[in-house]
């Protein structure tokens, strides 16, 4: 079993992290000058959950995402220009232009289309799990959730059958601290929501979500385990959402304490530390140039290219005919 990155994994996360930083900036301008349609739900300082998660996954495996699922998208090998160009409404997304950013799914990266709908991963990956079962596949299910999705009833009934069944699905928590403006000390009784795990003899673990390396050793483990056979796990991993619950939000509800402090762990800059001495400063400096530049042709890219167009469908008499 494999549970630690080589060197070139760890820089290959660590351009992927630095492509999502990017494109979350990006976005953030394109909403200010109302180019985007609708609000845009950012990840910044959560990139090594979704990128460290995802890293040791294969093309066949599935992953379901939450409406802050950028980082998902990159991490399971979705492209940039596809990304940029559905979240803006372009012909040329993953999805015609028509999913937006928080729905982009992908068949053949096995990427389900998200929702925006709290907690509906989690039963979405624990079905995909029982499928992979039933066909006697080896493949694994991710969810990725986070501290609000953890109090739905969904999340538990999920959990519940996933073990009675040894369903092979990884249950991922970003634990953020925020359920949309509310802390999770008012949500929840306890801080570590993965104690939950014992309820259902599901093995769990906290993780340094700011760390990708820390996350890509919990969830490899957890990998591996599901694809012998042996069920769910639960990995819940620490870490900050350092904007707004979404692009309309005003804020205010954040310490400058705690944002400073997340800010001094921002998931890039540990990545770089990590990295710095093996690799050297020069060469992890042209890695997030180049990704920078990708992200920026991307957008640039997507705003040129032409809108989807839609099929006009007209009534015919009597009504009930035209089916």
């Amino acid at each position: 079993m494999k549970n630690s990155p080589s060197t070139t994994e760890r820089i290959e996360m660590h351009r992927k992290m630095v492509l999502v930083r990017r494109l979350e900036e990006r976005l953030g301008e394109l909403h200010k000058a109302g180019k985007t349609r609708g609000p845009i739900h950012r990840c910044d300082g959560q990139e090594a959950v979704g990128v460290g998660a995802t890293a040791m996954l294969a093309t066949s495996d599935y992953v379901t995402s939450t409406h802050r699922g950028h980082a998902h998208y990159v991490g399971k090998g979705l492209g940039v220009h596809g990304i940029a160009a559905e979240i803006l409404g372009r012909e040329t997304g993953y999805c015609g232009g028509r999913a937006g950013h928080m729905l982009i799914g992908e068949k053949a990266s096995g990427v389900i289309g998200g929702n925006a709908i709290v907690g509906a991963s989690i039963p979405a990956a624990t079905g995909m799990a029982l499928s992979i079962q039933v066909r006697g596949g080896s493949d694994v299910a991710m969810c990725f959730f986070g501290d609000g999705a953890a109090q739905t009833g969904i999340c538990h009934e999920s959990m519940n059958i996933a073990a009675l069944w040894k369903l092979p699905v990884v249950f991922v928590l970003e634990h953020n601290q925020y359920g949309l403006t509310v802390h999770h000390s008012v949500q929840s009784p306890v801080a570590d929501l993965s104690i939950r795990g014992a309820g259902y003899a599901i093995p769990s673990e906290i993780v340094d979500g700011n760390d990708a390396v820390a996350v890509y050793r919990a969830v490899a483990t957890a990998v591996e385990r599901a694809r012998r056979g042996e069920g769910p796990s639960l990995v819940e991993a620490k870490t900050y959402r350092m904007q707004g619950f979404s692009t309309s939000d005003m804020g205010g509800y954040q310490g400058e304490e705690d944002l400073a402090a997340w800010a001094a762990r921002d998931p890039i800059k540990v990545s770089f530390a990590s990295l710095v001495d093996a690799v050297g400063q020069e060469r992890l400096e042209q890695v997030e140039q180049e990704a920078v530049a990708e992200v920026d042709a991307a957008i640039e890219a997507a705003l040129e290219a032409p809108l989807p167009t839609f099929a006009v469908f007209e009534k015919t008499a009597p009504y009930a005919e035209s089916f």
